[in-house]
């Protein structure tokens, strides 16, 4: 389902262009003047007519219908090298598209990823973990010392008490 989504994208996406427009009108045209020339020279139903000619310009070629007439092998042979190259610059467009659209979603989930383990590592380093540690900051902001070796007189809070000075 995910490659049907990227591929109905890629071709949105694409039909901005004037030039893949035309892509795809020529593509078009294409199978419907094959698949009416086949109908009227070889008598098949629209829909054998309209299938040969997508399993032709797929190059798959199953074999299971063939042109009897001379007219109708010439006209393949036309088809096929005016065709294959109609499709695969349609393929060629498309696949493109789905490959950038799928480049800049990887893009953006490894930043977004980046962004989430900067985020996690910034509050790793500044939130205490442990609450309940003799260590752990008090609400005013101040850790306990268990050494008492810090200062605990400043400049800003005369009243405390501190070093001499």
């Amino acid at each position: 389902m995910r490659t049907l989504t990227s591929f109905v994208r890629a071709v949105t996406r694409q039909w901005q262009d004037a030039s893949f427009r035309a892509i795809v009108g020529l593509a078009v045209g294409l199978l419907l003047t094959g698949t009416v020339f086949y109908i009227i020279v070889e008598e098949w139903s629209p829909l054998d007519a309209l299938y040969f000619c997508v399993v032709t310009l797929a190059t798959v070629g199953f074999g299971d219908l063939t042109p009897r007439t001379d007219l109708g092998k010439a006209f393949t042979i036309v088809f096929i090298l005016v065709g294959v190259g109609i499709i695969v610059a349609f393929a060629s467009r498309v696949v493109n598209a789905m490959v950038t659209d799928r480049a800049e979603w990887l893009q953006s989930s490894q930043r977004r990823t980046r962004e989430r383990r900067r985020r996690r590592l910034h509050r790793s380093v500044t939130v205490p973990h442990d609450h309940g540690s003799p260590h752990a900051a008090a609400p005013d902001g101040d850790a306990e010392d268990p050494s008492g070796l810090r200062d605990s007189g400043s400049a800003a809070d005369p009243d405390r008490p501190g070093p001499a000075r």
